[in-house]
């Protein structure tokens, strides 16, 4: 597609966004990948529409209004980038447009303010946790709440974890075969805190060093995702000064999002200081599941303990574990490998839950109509658990399997390993 994107005048992230136009050859088959194209039928909410609606506002041939209801529909889930024949990186675009579009909207008080809560309350454990608490008890009264809160209370589990502070060091079990560091995320310390007491279980159950760095914040990738691009910045500044300094055998995510947007570390920073420091970090970074999955891949994953029962798993592919880091044959083969467990595929698999970060919260109808589609098609398979690697999907399929009546459990692929490991499966 050729383009006359002014690519000196939008800095580092102006040539990024160049490549990714020029590279679409207008094919159409992201089409199909696309879940807002799969519920609303609308060319410009295609991915193809959607370049075409950056490329002319780049180029000052639109209004920069009359584009963006379709470009904030956009998941960024990255089905279209798995689906495309020709490479086009979708999610460096629409990432970088995002960035020097957001400074030039004027949103509504009340959906600036929601936006600004947000961010800052998400990365912060402590006021998340607060703000879970709060909520929790006001869960009930969700029907009564303005359209703004409603989204964000529904998505809340009906009671909040006890929250545990992570130690800095955990020793290994056995001979020291490595150390690693791991990211503790954000609102999964509250919503789900086993995510991270599982993984560490495991890891030193294999014989590693678990170190989780002080210092450390969020990864970046919600401000990111959604144009806040300075206080992105300061985040992934962050995370480098906290991790940098030790050459570990690997830097473990295990929320697929976070995982995503550590990798991307090096495109955040294009151009600035920080870049080879950047790059340096992302080619250690490793999903729990890619990790281990290499372990296994070698001979050296100890073994578990199989299953007391048959179990049947449905594995969702989060879309930024699928599409992004492109992982998805290693955590269905850590759950194939504990004995019992049969691993189910989801109809429509592919095709995103609707959390995609602050999405849900953001375009509520759309999530909610994605969540439901989701749930349906994983509880036609009549799983017995259901596993996924991505705190925001847990948090979206439980939502919507249970109102859906369904008590069938959403776990982390490492929870599984944990209990089988333990002989509680």
């Amino acid at each position: 597609m050729k383009h006359e994107v002014p690519v000196f005048q939008l800095g580092p992230q102006g040539e990024v966004m160049a490549h990714a136009i020029d590279a679409c050859v207008h094919c159409g088959f992201c089409l199909p990948a696309c879940p807002t194209y799969a519920l609303l039928g609308d060319e410009m909410d295609s991915p193809r529409g959607r370049i075409v609606l950056m490329k002319e506002v780049l180029e000052g041939e639109l209004a920069l209004e009359d584009a963006v209801p379709h470009l904030d529909r956009c998941l960024g889930c990255q089905g279209c980038v798995t689906a495309c024949p020709s490479g086009v990186p979708y999610g460096e675009l629409i990432t970088g447009f995002r960035g020097w579009s957001e400074p030039q909207r004027q949103r509504p008080l009340l959906q600036k303010a929601r936006r600004t809560a947000l961010l800052r309350v998400l990365p912060s454990p402590q006021l998340f946790y607060a703000a879970a608490t709060l909520g929790q008890h006001a869960k009930p009264l969700s029907p009564l709440m303005p359209a703004l809160l409603k989204p964000a209370l529904d998505l809340l589990p009906r009671r909040v974890p006890r929250r545990n502070r992570l130690q800095p060091f955990f020793p290994a079990e056995g001979p020291i075969r490595g150390r690693v560091a791991l990211l503790a995320g954000c609102a999964q310390q509250t919503l789900a805190p086993n995510f991270n007491e599982a993984t560490i279980r495991v890891l030193t159950r294999n014989g590693f060093e678990v170190v989780v760095p002080a210092g450390q914040g969020c990864c970046g990738a919600a401000a990111l995702h959604t144009g806040e691009r300075d206080l992105a910045l300061r985040q992934v500044k962050q995370n480098l000064q906290a991790f940098g300094g030790e050459n570990y055998t690997a830097i473990i995510s295990n929320a697929a999002g976070c995982g995503a947007g550590l990798k991307e570390y090096p495109v955040v920073v294009r151009g600035q200081p920080e870049e080879a420091q950047a790059q340096a970090l992302a080619a250690q970074v490793q999903d729990i599941s890619e990790f281990l999955g290499g372990l296994l891949d070698r001979g050296e994953l100890r073994p578990t303990l199989p299953a007391s029962q048959p179990l049947r798993v449905a594995y969702h592919d989060a879309c930024h574990l699928a599409h992004a880091q492109g992982i998805r044959r290693e955590p269905r083969e850590l759950l194939r490998w504990i004995g019992g467990i049969e691993v189910l595929e989801v109809p429509r698999g592919d095709l995103c839950c609707g959390s995609a970060g602050t999405y849900n919260i953001e375009q509520p109808e759309l999530a909610a109509q994605l969540g439901q589609l989701k749930a349906a098609h994983i509880l036609s398979v009549q799983p017995d658990l259901i596993a996924s690697g991505n705190i925001g999907c847990h948090t979206q399929i439980a939502s919507h399997t249970r109102e859906r009546g369904s008590a069938v459990r959403v776990m982390h692929t490492v929870e599984i390993l944990d209990l089988a490991y333990r002989g509680e499966l």
